[in-house]
């Protein structure tokens, strides 16, 4: 069995190879020469750049594993590392995710400017990166292998080489946690491995844009065939095993409350240059039949929580499928009593694609939407979409903010996500807009 690499272990480290030998004395040295860390300081840190909760789950089962072997372990978000910590840290581990064509995730935005831009000597410090990505970008993992190059041309050491992973492949996560394993001198931690699918049916389907120039868009309800809903919260996400591509789940923002009986999502039937169906959307949207099974389960996407703005006003943004993870946000506040919601919401044409429209006018003359702005891009001379929305409620969205308003975006990368950013760049300010993105006031779920 492998020992841990702290200084106390001496007897059993000595039984180890000739290299890992000399990687611990480096530890100890280094250690040694910044003095004893402060009563309940981490020997490890565990910092995670996460965009939709992978990252930050699997930095919450590193750091456990880590503390099994008896090591002081604590996980960390990267927008909460404070400057200096690299400069005082001896062993930090790095679970990265990437944000579309490369780019850090907005919770590493701050880190990726000011830190990476700068150059400090790390030489004192052990890392590793575990980065997450998806091969269909032509960046992928570009932000974890940035960060791993980066702190490699500042002097840190690798603990061993940066581990790729594809869409959650399983045989890249196990070789990190026999890693990680090895670190923490056990090798009998828990299995990591996220909570299984279940067995789900399609209760109802029913096409939400009919005569739509755009892609179909379908409301989908299922339940579990056991007949018992999982839990969740407003915020979190349902990954789909579909028959034809089971090894790459899919991931669709949850639209509706366990209170309503059923889980619901909002799905754009995806269609291949050559016409074919998407593996996903098409089993969904068309194959799937009301006695098939669907492979489902549910993940907590802890960034699109409501958390702590659970009593903030909440200023929702996003355009198309995006409204299903804003919907589930709108009804959890209505449920608690609050109408300090404002949503601003872009499609296509108001005759075909202006979805919920029933329920979205309803709240609205209830008093449970406190404002609702609308775009429609192909109903006037001249294309207007959701960041034009931002732009022209400048003032009441600088109100609403000074007020503690929270924003939340949902919808699509290419185009609504990076317009809508740079729209409110330019009503709050760059400065601004960091401020809340760190205290968590502005959140984004885009795919």
């Amino acid at each position: 069995m492998s020992m841990t690499i702290d200084p106390v272990r001496w007897g059993s480290a000595l039984a180890l190879s000739g290299a890992w030998l000399t990687m611990c004395l480096a530890v100890w040295r280094a250690r040694a020469a910044r003095g004893t860390p402060d009563a309940g300081a981490a020997d490890w840190l565990v910092v995670h750049a996460s965009q939709t909760g992978s990252a930050e789950y699997l930095a919450g089962q590193t750091a456990a594993t880590l503390r099994t072997g008896g090591l002081a372990a604590r996980a960390v978000c990267m927008s909460d590392l404070p400057a200096d910590a690299l400069a005082r840290a001896g062993r930090v581990l790095f679970i990265a995710s990437t944000y579309g064509e490369g780019d850090a995730p907005d919770t590493a935005a701050r880190f990726a400017g000011a830190t990476m831009g700068s150059a400090p000597d790390l030489s004192h410090l052990h890392y590793a990166v575990l980065a997450l990505g998806d091969s269909s970008y032509t960046n992928y993992c570009g932000f974890g292998r940035a960060l791993d190059g980066w702190l490699a041309a500042r002097g840190a050491t690798a603990l061993f080489e940066r581990i790729d992973v594809d869409r959650g492949n399983p045989a890249a996560l196990a070789e990190w946690q026999h890693h990680i394993g090895r670190l923490a001198g056990t090798s009998d931690a828990p299995d990591w491995e996220a909570p299984g699918y279940g067995d789900w049916r399609i209760v109802e389907r029913v096409l939400a844009n009919p005569g739509s120039t755009g892609a179909p868009l379908y409301r989908i309800a299922l339940a579990p065939l056991d007949g018992a809903l999982p839990a969740w919260e407003a915020g979190d996400l349902a990954q789909l095993s579909a028959p034809a591509d089971p090894e790459h789940p899919r991931e669709y923002s949850i639209a509706s409350l366990p209170g309503e009986g059923r889980l619901e999502l909002m799905v754009r039937l995806q269609r291949r240059e050559d016409g074919s169906l998407g593996a996903a959307s098409g089993w969904l949207c068309e194959t799937a039949g009301a006695h098939d099974t669907v492979r489902l389960r549910v993940r907590a996407h802890g960034r699109f929580r409501l958390n702590g703005n659970a009593a903030r006003p909440l200023i929702a943004i996003g355009n198309g499928s995006g409204l299903a993870g804003l919907r589930a946000l709108l009804k959890a506040r209505i449920a608690a009593g609050h109408g300090d919601n404002w949503l601003l919401f872009g499609e296509r044409k108001a005759a075909h694609d202006f979805l919920c429209r029933d329920e979205l006018q309803g709240w609205l003359a209830a008093g449970s939407l406190a404002r609702l702005d609308l775009a429609f891009s192909r109903d006037g001379a001249t294309p207007r979409y959701v960041q034009h929305l931002v732009r022209e409620q400048a003032a009441a969205l600088r109100d609403w903010v000074g007020k503690g308003a929270a924003i939340y975006v949902c919808g699509s990368l290419q185009g609504m996500a990076g317009g809508v950013h740079a729209a409110l760049m330019e009503v709050l300010g760059a400065d601004r807009l960091e401020a809340l993105a760190a205290e968590g006031r502005y959140r984004r779920d885009v795919y």
